[in-house]
C-alpha cells in the first residue's frame, strides 16, 4: 500500500483503508455476537461498528459543570450522535470514546455547562425589536428622557425601511421609572415628532404604550371610548380626551393592529434575528409565551422548511384564541418537530407592578396620577373567566402558564386551580406560576400542594428594584420580591427567567441578579432572597427543563441526554460574585453541533 503523507502527517489512502478494515473487521464481530446471541438487528450492529471508530467529539481542558447532583463534576465529556454517551475522567474517556472521527475539543480552561433553557420569555416579540426603535434606558438603550426619546424616534422614522414601507413608526421599552420625568410620555409629546404618521411607543413591561393623535384616530379611540373589563384609556384632566397612554386590555386590544404587518421574508428574517440573540446567550430551548394565532402559524411553517437551530417552544394565548383547531394540531406535542412543539396555553392574570397594573391586595406605594390612595391595580379576568380558560386547558390536558404579579393575582391562581384539581384530580399537569413578583411567605405553601411550579423574575431586582422600593410597594414588601430564597427553603424547584423582551435575554444578568440582587443604585433587594451560584445555575437549566417536562433530555450534562451545552469564558462557580456579569459566552453547542461562536478579540 502506498503512504502518501497530507499536510496532517496521516495517508489518505492509509486512512480509507484502515476505515475500510476496522468497519468490515468490526461488522464482522457484531454480526457474529448477533448470531450467537440474535440480541442485536443490523441497525444496532452497523450503529456499533461505526462507534468504534469513536465518538463525534470529546471536550477536554477545562471545567465542567454537569448540574447533576450525583455526578457534580467531569474532566472530559464525550458526544455522539447529537448525545453525550460518555461523562468522567479524560483518561477513561479516550480510552473508550476517542475513535479516527472524534473531535477533541480543548477547552484551554474555560467552563462547559449544559445550555441555558428560556424558562419565560417571548421569542418571537424580541424579533420585533429589529423592526422597531430602541427606547430602553441605559445601559441597554439611549433613552432616559422624553426628548431622547423623541429624537430617537425622529431618527428612526427618517431611516427606517420598515417605517417607509409601511407607513407606522413603532418603539420599543420606553420606562417611564427610569425617565427623568418619571411618568409617560403623552400623545402630545408624540404629535411632536410627527402629526401625520401613526405612532406608538410600547412600554417596557409590555402592558402599557402609548399612541400619538394619529394612531389614536386610526384605532378609532376616542373621548367616547369605554374602558374595556381589564383595561383602561388614560384621560386627560377633562376625564374625557384620551391622554394616549392605554393599558393592559385596552393596550392588547390594539397592538397587533399597530404593528406593521410584515411580509412573510421579512416575518422569517425577525424571527431568525431574535434566535440568534439567544444563542448569542447560551440558550438552547427558547421559550414563545403568549403566542397570537397569526404567529402560530408562522412558527410551524418555519419549522417545515428547517429554520431553527434551538428548541422552540410555544404557549398559546388562551384568551385570544379559545379552542382554536391548531391547538389540537400534530404541533401540540411533547415532543418537537424540527426544533418546535407547542407545549401548552397561557393565562394572563394581571398586570406590571413597575407599570403599576399589577393586581395587589394593598395600595401601591405611590398610586398612579389621577387614581385614588386606595388604588391596588386591577385584574384581567373575573374568577369565573379565569375558571373558564383554566378549566379548557385541563379537559385538553394543556400545560397552563399562569402570569400573575401581584399577591392578589396570585390569589386568583390559587383559587383557580384549587377547584380545578376538585373537580379534575390526578394528572401532574404541572401548572406554572410566571413571575409571581409580589409572592407572598404564606402563599407559597399553597404552591407547594397544589404542584404550581414557581418561575420567578429576580431580573427586576436590577432593573426595577429601586423603583420598586420608592414607588411600587415601599421598601418593606419589595424586599420579599421574588422571593427565590423563600422558595427554595420550602424544597422546591424554581426558574428564573427575563421576560425577554421586556428585558435583553442576558444569560449573564441573569444569574448575576438571582445571586447578588442588587439594584441600579447598588443597594441589595432581599439579601435574604439570593441564591448560591449553583443554585441560579440549576434555575437556568435543569429545573426549567422540568419545568417544560424535559428533565429526562436535558438541563444537565449526563448520559443519554441531549448535548445541548454552552462554554462561557470563566466559571460561575469559582469567579468572585460580584463578577458573575462580566462572563462571555464563548460558544452555544446545540445536539453537538456549534450554533454560536463569539467573534476572536
Amino acid at each position: 500500500m502506498k503512504i502518501e503523507k497530507t499536510s496532517t502527517g496521516f495517508s489518505t489512502l492509509f486512512y480509507a483503508g484502515f476505515r475500510k478494515t476496522a468497519l468490515l473487521a468490526s461488522s464482522a464481530i457484531l454480526i457474529s455476537a448477533c448470531a450467537s446471541t440474535n440480541s442485536l438487528t443490523p441497525a444496532q450492529s452497523a450503529e456499533n461498528a461505526l462507534a468504534l471508530l469513536g465518538a463525534d467529539s470529546i471536550y477536554f481542558g477545562g471545567d465542567i459543570i454537569t448540574i447533576n447532583d450525583a455526578q457534580p463534576s467531569a474532566e472530559a465529556v464525550a458526544v455522539n450522535g447529537g448525545k453525550i454517551v460518555a461523562v468522567g475522567t479524560r483518561a477513561e474517556i479516550e480510552k473508550t470514546q476517542r475513535g479516527s472521527k472524534t473531535k477533541m475539543i480543548d477547552l484551554a480552561g474555560k467552563t462547559l455547562l449544559p445550555g441555558f433553557v428560556d424558562a419565560h420569555s417571548h421569542f418571537t416579540a424580541v424579533g420585533m425589536q429589529a423592526s422597531s426603535a430602541n427606547l430602553l434606558p441605559l445601559p441597554d438603550g439611549p433613552v432616559n428622557t422624553i426628548a431622547q426619546l423623541q429624537q430617537v424616534m425622529r431618527e428612526f422614522i427618517a431611516k427606517s425601511p420598515v417605517v417607509k414601507a409601511h407607513g407606522v413608526a413603532v418603539g420599543f421599552n420606553y420606562d417611564d421609572s427610569q425617565l427623568k420625568e418619571r411618568r409617560h410620555p403623552t400623545r402630545q409629546e408624540l404629535d411632536a415628532i410627527s402629526k401625520d404618521i401613526p405612532i406608538m411607543v410600547i412600554h417596557q413591561s409590555g402592558h402599557l404604550g402609548v399612541l400619538n393623535s394619529k394612531a389614536l384616530a386610526n384605532m378609532k379611540i376616542t373621548a367616547k371610548s369605554v374602558n374595556p373589563a381589564g383595561g383602561m384609556i388614560r384621560r386627560e384632566a377633562d376625564r374625557k380626551t384620551p391622554n394616549g397612554v392605554l393599558e393592559e386590555n385596552a393596550f392588547f386590544g390594539i397592538v397587533y393592529k399597530m404593528v406593521p404587518a410584515l411580509t412573510a421574508a421579512e416575518t422569517v428574517a425577525q424571527i431568525q434575528a431574535s434566535e440568534a440573540i439567544y444563542l448569542a446567550n447560551g440558550f438552547t430551548t427558547i421559550q414563545d409565551g403568549k403566542t397570537d394565532l397569526a404567529t402560530l402559524k408562522a412558527l410551524p411553517e418555519m419549522a417545515v422548511a428547517g429554520s431553527f437551530k434551538a428548541d422552540i417552544v410555544s404557549y398559546a394565548d388562551i384568551a385570544a384564541m379559545g379552542d382554536d383547531p391548531i391547538l389540537h394540531s400534530s404541533w401540540m406535542s411533547s415532543n418537537y418537530r424540527n426544533h418546535f412543539r407547542i407545549a401548552g396555553v397561557k393565562l394572563t392574570y394581571d398586570g406590571s407592578p413597575q407599570g403599576k397594573t399589577a393586581w395587589f391586595t394593598e395600595p401601591y406605594f405611590k398610586v398612579p396620577a389621577g387614581q385614588k390612595k386606595s388604588y391596588a391595580g386591577y385584574a384581567a379576568f373575573s374568577d369565573a373567566e379565569a375558571l373558564k380558560w383554566y378549566t379548557l386547558a385541563t379537559q385538553n390536558n394543556w400545560q397552563m402558564l399562569n402570569h400573575a404579579n401581584g399577591d392578589a393575582a396570585i390569589d386568583q391562581l390559587i383559587k383557580t386551580v384549587t377547584a380545578v384539581q376538585t373537580a379534575a384530580p390526578g394528572k401532574d399537569r404541572r401548572g406554572v406560576l410566571i413571575h409571581g413578583q409580589y409572592l407572598r411567605a404564606d402563599q407559597i405553601p399553597a404552591l407547594q400542594r397544589l404542584g404550581i411550579f414557581p418561575s420567578l423574575y429576580p431580573m427586576h431586582t436590577f432593573y426595577w428594584g429601586d423603583w420598586h422600593r420608592e414607588s411600587v410597594a415601599g421598601a418593606k414588601r419589595a424586599e420579599f420580591i421574588s422571593p427565590t430564597g423563600a422558595v427554595l427553603a420550602r424544597g422546591m424547584k424554581f426558574s428564573i427567567h427575563s421576560d425577554a423582551p421586556v428585558t435583553f435575554p442576558n444569560s449573564m444578568r441573569l444569574l448575576d441578579s438571582a445571586v447578588n440582587r442588587t439594584t441600579r443604585s447598588g443597594y441589595v433587594l432581599g439579601a435574604d432572597q439570593r441564591v448560591e451560584p449553583l443554585v441560579a445555575l440549576k434555575a437556568m437549566t435543569l429545573w426549567p427543563a422540568y419545568q417544560h417536562f424535559e428533565e429526562a433530555s436535558k438541563g444537565s450534562i449526563e448520559l443519554g441526554k441531549l448535548a445541548d451545552l454552552v462554554i462561557l469564558s470563566a466559571n460561575p462557580l469559582k469567579v468572585e460574585r460580584a463578577k458573575l456579569i462580566d462572563l462571555k459566552v464563548l460558544e452555544t453547542i446545540k445536539e453537538g453541533q456549534p450554533v454560536y461562536r463569539a467573534a476572536a478579540k
